[in-house]
């Protein structure tokens, strides 16, 4: 049963393109199959470095060098994944729960990377990045008290447009 795998190779993430962090999003589905009673042990044993900011690579945001590539422009996409990921795991665990400063603060990091690629670019990454962006602007926190409702995350200013 996927509820008995623990320890998440997550430091092996990113890969080149990739668009959704395999451990978080492994995880955001857990926090929905087992409940608010199971899921802080299992996401202990599943990802046990979250108090302390680890696995290192998950809670970095990843660098897009050239946002033109449709390949590496897919980490655009994975920033803000792993930042809704990151707020709505916060949203799933006890208030005092010593991974939840940790995962808002990595939010914030990732939202900041990747959050001002969302319009005013390039049409390849544009067009399915907006998603991202709505999904995590969107997810305040299951209690309501994560960065998008604390205004802590927010969208980016419109880009001006000559003429428009």
């Amino acid at each position: 049963m996927i509820a008995a795998l623990l320890g998440a190779p997550a430091r092996y993430e990113p890969s080149g393109a990739d668009f959704l962090s395999p451990a978080l999003a492994e995880a955001e589905l857990m926090s929905r199959l087992l409940g608010p009673a199971a899921f802080p042990a299992w996401l202990g044993r599943f990802l046990p470095g979250l108090a302390d900011g680890r696995p290192a690579a998950l809670f970095r945001p990843a660098v897009v060098a050239d946002a033109n590539d449709d390949q590496i422009g897919h980490l655009h996409g994975l920033n803000l994944s792993r930042a809704w990921a990151f707020v709505a795991l916060a949203g799933r665990l006890p208030a005092a729960d010593p991974p939840v400063a940790p995962l808002l603060e990595a939010a914030e990091r990732h939202a900041e990377a990747s959050l001002p690629h969302v319009a005013g670019g390039d049409y390849l990454l544009e067009h399915w990045l907006a998603a991202y962006a709505t999904l995590l602007l969107s997810a305040g926190g299951d209690r309501g008290d994560g960065p998008t409702s604390r205004g802590r995350i927010s969208a980016p200013p419109r880009p001006h447009h000559p003429g428009a």
